[in-house]
């Protein structure tokens, strides 16, 4: 199963640590990622595999929440399939 990462928040030091730490404590691979700034403010998506995680879509989604508000930026995970769906014309 394969999910599509969105983080956005003002630019500091520790954003890609403290998401992929997140990812790699629950076996979740990072497949292609992209990253930059616009105007001071830090964004990043990221297409993952997350089917060898141990956990279910709920708990990987409240992790990176968690997460979120430590880092005081925006984290949200879609399965593919929605993200797909919503982008497509």
């Amino acid at each position: 199963m394969k999910a599509v990462v969105t983080v956005i928040g003002k630019d500091k030091v520790g954003i890609i640590q403290g998401v992929t730490s997140v990812l790699s404590d629950n076996n979740i691979n990072v497949m292609d990622i992209n990253q930059t700034l616009l105007q001071g403010y830090f964004t990043m998506i990221m297409f993952v595999d997350i089917e060898k995680s141990k956990k279910d879509f709920k708990s990987i989604k409240d992790a990176l929440e968690q997460k979120a508000k430590e880092l005081e930026v925006s984290i949200k995970i879609q399965h593919e399939d929605i993200f797909k769906s919503m982008h497509e014309v």
